[in-house]
């Protein structure tokens, strides 16, 4: 029987590149998002580019409570069990903000508590909701992390989001272990071919990322996609609690 591979963020970037990846599979693919367009959009790409891919959208806003809980019935009617949950949805909310917006302590509060809704509760409330439907044993849960975690984003809030996750999957580990479902994160470095940087990235700025990596090289959404794959493949059935760096072997600086 096909598996059922639920990714949020799932219209671009690493959530797209991991939807196809997992479509090619055979794995019947949920992708969500708030925009129901880039979904769509995505959807019939994978189609086109996947012969037999079954790729369903759902437009939805997992920060909201009501949102995520009507989106989990949904799915287990549907579905009746989820075997695998990447939970890839986030964003710098700092990035592109307009300076008004950035002034003072009602600009920092706007910054930690949009990172802290786009990055954490979009997993966690997925997550909690989906948890009585993971399929047991066997089932997976990856959450995107950040190099920023670990080094910083330059203005604390998303690198603090991104680190808050690290916890959650050491303790969602230790909870669902007895059930078979393994718990991870994969925490990429600089990787092209984004919405993440939204057009911001220099060409100074850039040669930097590179130059910070030991394989020379920009990573892609591909990258991060077969790590995401493997963890949710037969063959890492004993990796959980784990945090995985697709880097390049960058460490330092930010």
């Amino acid at each position: 029987m096909a598996r059922v591979s639920v990714i949020s963020g799932g219209g671009t970037g690493i959530g797209r590149a991991t939807a196809e990846r997992f479509a090619r599979d055979g794995d019947r693919v949920v992708l969500l998002g708030r925009r129901a367009e880039v979904l769509e959009t995505a959807a019939d790409d994978l189609r086109a580019r996947v012969a037999g891919a079954e790729v369903s959208t759902r437009a939805v806003d997992l920060a909201e409570p009501a949102q995520v809980e009507d989106l989990c019935a949904e799915l287990a009617q549907r579905y009746g069990r989820v075997d695998v949950l990447v939970n890839n949805a986030g964003g710098n909310v700092e990035i592109g903000a307009p300076a008004e917006a950035t002034k003072g302590l009602a600009g920092a509060a706007a910054h930690w508590t949009g990172n802290f809704r786009s990055n954490v509760l979009t997993a966690v409330l997925l997550t909690e909701g989906l948890r009585d439907s993971l399929a047991s044993p066997g089932g997976r849960v990856v959450l995107l992390s950040s190099i920023a975690a670990f080094r910083g984003s330059g203005t604390g809030s998303y690198a603090a989001a991104k680190a808050a996750l690290h916890p959650y999957v050491y303790d969602l580990a230790g909870s669902l272990g007895p059930r078979g479902v393994t718990v991870n994160a994969v925490a990429p470095g600089y990787i092209e071919d984004t919405e993440f940087f939204r057009g911001g990235m220099t060409d100074a700025r850039r040669r930097v990322l590179v130059e910070q990596t030991d394989t020379g090289r920009a990573g892609v959404p591909e990258d991060a996609a077969e790590t995401v794959h493997w963890l949710c493949s037969p063959g890492a059935g004993h990796v959980t609690g784990q945090i995985v760096q697709v880097n390049g072997g960058a460490r330092k600086g930010n």
